[in-house]
């Protein structure tokens, strides 16, 4: 934990007091005193300094000052197919800590139907995870996150909004045209699973207007081809 989040509502005058899982990383890792600071961020807001100025029990309250504003976020809106449940845990990490501000789920049809159902898709559980991507790259700003369990509407009644004013591209292992390389400008990235997307859906989204591009040969493990395309799109 590189940075201690806390909600707004925590905001107590200034002072912010921290229980559980922040608290024992406080005590056990960083073992901190009275007195000592650490970085600390309100969720949606700035960052800065809390003072540790009460150790209680199991909690620890900290005086906070807010005078750093976060690092602006990726102009990306990333459209994913549903991955396996255990790899979607490390993937929402992925997505808060390369400041990616919009991620749309999708059904496809390498997507099996069972992981729609893990708990991993629930509100509370989805935020968990994206603020474990923030503590990790010191931001405070939480992606938007949708899904959307159906391909074809999905694409034609609400795709053509999420696109426009973006250059819409399509990480696809088997086309011929390589993945630009600093574009720095508002994107739409689509990627598959790991298997790719089918024909039909390729098509669909062409007429989305997506350009396919490819990292080359070697087809990646969707966390690893995310962090992969986000460096080379905006080295």
């Amino acid at each position: 934990m590189n940075l201690l989040l806390f909600p707004p509502a925590a905001n107590d005058n200034g002072i912010v007091v921290v229980s559980g899982r922040q608290c024992a990383h406080l005590k056990d890792q960083l073992k901190v005193a009275l007195g000592d600071s650490v970085r600390v961020g309100e969720i949606g807001g700035s960052m800065g300094n809390g003072e540790v100025v009460a150790m209680a029990g199991d909690t620890i309250s900290l005086k906070v000052e807010l005078t750093a504003i976060p690092p602006p976020p990726l102009p990306l809106r990333l459209i994913l197919s549903l991955p396996r449940p255990k790899m979607l845990r490390r993937i929402l990490q992925t997505v808060a800590s390369l400041g990616i501000v919009e991620l749309h789920l999708i059904n496809s049809f390498r997507v099996e139907k069972s992981y729609w159902q893990t708990p991993w898709l629930e509100a509370t559980a989805l935020e968990e995870q994206l603020l474990l991507g923030l503590e990790q790259c010191c931001d405070t700003t939480l992606p938007r996150v949708y899904q959307h369990k159906r391909f074809k509407p999905f694409v034609e009644d609400l795709l053509p909004g999420i696109v426009a004013g973006t250059r819409p591209l399509l990480a696809h292992p088997y086309c011929q045209t390589s993945c630009p390389v600093a574009v720095n400008e508002p994107l739409t990235l689509a990627i598959g699973p790991e298997g790719g997307f089918i024909p039909y859906e390729v098509e669909k989204l062409i007429q989305c207007g997506f350009e396919p591009v490819t990292l080359g040969t070697r087809i990646l493990r969707v966390e690893t081809a995310i962090p992969v395309l986000v460096s080379r799109l905006f080295c």
